[in-house]
């Protein structure tokens, strides 16, 4: 089992930018696939983005192409979520999320593939 904990959150006005940061505690880190996932004010927790354990593979929700970019840092057992040109609906709680994975290129982009969870980190884009 990894732990997941999550940072960055906070308040910012539309147009701003954040960066979230995920620290895993896993004595192997690359096997694991990573995604960031987010739950909206009062609707389902949605898929935002994920990355494969080696890096080389990342899926994007459509509501976040181009303002949203994943990352990590095999060595240091961390993956971010760089926020630009937010927007009030990016307000949620985020989630970071893991899932060992055989395949260096395969991400997953639903929930359910996904048994480790943080915390989640407040994200509120104010208009």
């Amino acid at each position: 089992q990894i732990q997941l904990v999550e940072s960055g959150g906070g308040l910012v006005q539309a147009g701003g930018s954040l960066r979230l940061s995920c620290t895993a505690s896993a004595r192997t880190f690359s096997p694991y696939v990573m995604g960031w996932f987010r739950r909206p004010p009062g609707k389902e927790r949605e898929f935002v983005a994920g990355i494969s354990w080696s890096g080389s593979t990342t899926s994007y929700a459509d509501s976040v192409k181009g303002r949203f970019t994943i990352s990590r840092d095999n060595a240091k057992n961390t993956v971010d979520l760089q926020m630009m040109s937010l927007k009030p609906d990016d307000t949620a709680v985020y989630y970071c999320a893991a899932a060992f994975a055989s395949g260096s290129a395969t991400v997953y982009s639903t929930s359910r593939r996904y048994p480790d969870w943080g915390q989640g980190t407040q994200v509120t884009v104010s208009s």
